[in-house]
């Protein structure tokens, strides 16, 4: 079960102000439809939101003492960094690279040292793949993941992460349709495909 912050008012408001709450008609990457789309990066863009949202994880996940914040290509790069930053002079941030035979690893020289504390962190958690797959990465390089920080869980906390720490700024229940049953279609409201 995801935690939530307690000022998750805040979290939304910071996300509306940056622009990264649309409504509409959205094809998901899953190929399902809904009415509510975070665009992680209108996030992404503005620095002082970003600031805000990573300062959130930092703070909830400071009492277990990460050594590595860890995130999946894209938006994982600047919020490992940003979170890191927030924890301190001696923690590291690093990423997850897609691979090509799918999956994902820890490339370009990144080195973890064995049995090291790693907090995995993302922007919009969907269906947990990217985490995942990160997770896997840092098991694999020889870490412990300890703890997953999402700044948008749009599961709103029914992903499940094992017994890690999972902690979300905002968790919301975005509702998606199969498109052969989506009212939104039926409608004629114009569809987006993000």
């Amino acid at each position: 079960m995801t935690a939530v912050s307690e000022s998750q008012d805040d979290a939304m408001t910071l996300l509306q102000e940056a622009g990264a709450v649309l409504t509409g008609h959205f094809q998901y990457a899953s190929g399902r439809h809904g009415d509510t789309y975070i665009e992680k990066f209108r996030l992404l863009e503005k620095p002082r939101v970003t600031e805000a949202l990573c300062r959130q994880l930092a703070d909830h996940f400071r009492p277990l003492r990460p050594e590595l914040v860890v995130g999946p290509t894209t938006g994982g790069i600047l919020l490992a960094h940003e979170t890191a930053k927030h924890l301190g002079d001696s923690v590291k941030a690093f990423f997850a690279e897609r691979a090509e035979d799918g999956g994902r690893y820890l490339g370009r020289g990144f080195a973890v040292e064995p049995g090291q504390s790693v907090l995995v962190v993302d922007d919009v958690l969907t269906t947990g793949g990217s985490v995942r797959d990160t997770l896997a990465a840092v098991i694999d390089a020889g870490g412990r993941p300890m703890g997953v920080g999402l700044v948008v869980d749009r599961t709103n906390g029914s992903t499940s992460f094992g017994e890690l720490e999972t902690f979300a700024c905002l968790a919301v229940d975005v509702a998606s349709y199969d498109p052969a049953d989506c009212e939104i279609c039926e409608a004629g409201v114009e569809l987006t495909i993000t």
